[in-house]
């Protein structure tokens, strides 16, 4: 089955990636947000990003005007049970996903796929909540969606081969390389990630280097573009913490997962990281002071 329409819920920081790239991509959108005032954040975004690119010369003002046509805001999620594909971004809570599919479950056409974008919850209990998981996939699309070339496509151990297979051909047609995973704790990229990030918290917690000098070390002797503290301050301690607590309980005998005290610590001071001000570094806006 070739993708023609989908809908996507969430319009939010990968909500609104997903349907531009998808949009992009040649499909009809239909993006739901249960807030107006969300739902019209989210769709401006997607005009400005548009717009960025007509002003950089990487898209046409005409191919801009015809993708933004594509997209279709909605506040009902009733409007997307005609949709071959739907795909989730909304919050990262479990019992608020489940649910969201059980509904998707009941309200789209029997030949839809129903994906989710999490990062880190298993796709087959979100598959079992709709009712359908022979049509359950993950699309893990990553921030920024518009800009990043790579889409995890995740199947289940009751994932059809033929939604699976389409799943995959859609991640192409929105411009990204796909990956196969299987539904483990946090695909390929997290499950590598996650654990290196708090490797190199328990280094610190030893005393083993400074955050300076195990960026700088990774940078320079593994060419990456920042180091693991700089990551994590990146993208929030409170995001990897979520994470990486969801996987302890889930495997308490996994020694990788085990979440080190001082993340712990510096969540519970409000040092999250660039989005606070301060984590490892402190930031002015995007930036590590200083640098």
């Amino acid at each position: 089955m070739a993708i023609q329409s989908v809908g996507v819920i969430g319009c939010g920081l990968m909500g609104h990636g997903i349907a531009q790239v998808a949009a992009t991509g040649g499909c009809e959108v239909t993006v739901v947000e249960a807030d107006p005032t969300a739902l019209d954040k989210g769709v401006k975004r997607i005009e400005g990003s548009l717009m960025k690119l007509v002003e950089k010369g990487k898209l046409q003002a005409t191919e801009a005007t015809a993708i933004r046509n594509r997209i279709h805001p909605s506040t009902k999620l009733s409007d997307v049970a005609q949709c071959d594909l739907v795909v989730e971004a909304i919050v990262e809570n479990l019992d608020a996903k489940k649910s969201l599919f059980a509904e998707l479950g009941r309200i789209t056409k029997p030949s839809c796929i129903l994906a989710s974008n999490t990062s880190s919850f298993p796709i087959g209990e979100m598959g079992d909540a709709s009712g359908r998981p022979q049509r359950m996939v993950g699309l893990h699309f990553f921030n920024p969606v518009q800009l990043m070339a790579l889409v995890e496509v995740v199947r289940t151990t009751k994932t059809e081969e033929s939604a699976f297979k389409d799943a995959f051909e859609f991640g192409k047609r929105c411009g990204k390389t796909p990956v196969a995973a299987k539904d483990t704790p946090g695909f390929i990229v997290n499950r590598l990630l996650v654990p290196y990030l708090l490797e190199a918290i328990r280094m610190i917690e030893r005393g083993d280097a400074t955050p300076e000098d195990i960026d700088t070390a990774m940078r320079l002797g593994c060419g990456y573009p920042m180091g693991p503290l700089h990551l994590l301050d990146y993208v929030g301690l409170d995001t990897t913490q979520f994470i990486a607590d969801g996987w302890e309980r889930r495997f308490p005998s996994e020694p990788l997962f085990k979440v080190p005290g001082e993340l712990k610590d510096l969540v519970k001071q409000g040092r999250l990281g660039r989005k606070s001000g301060r984590g490892y570094y402190e930031w002015e806006g995007d930036k590590i002071k200083g640098k």
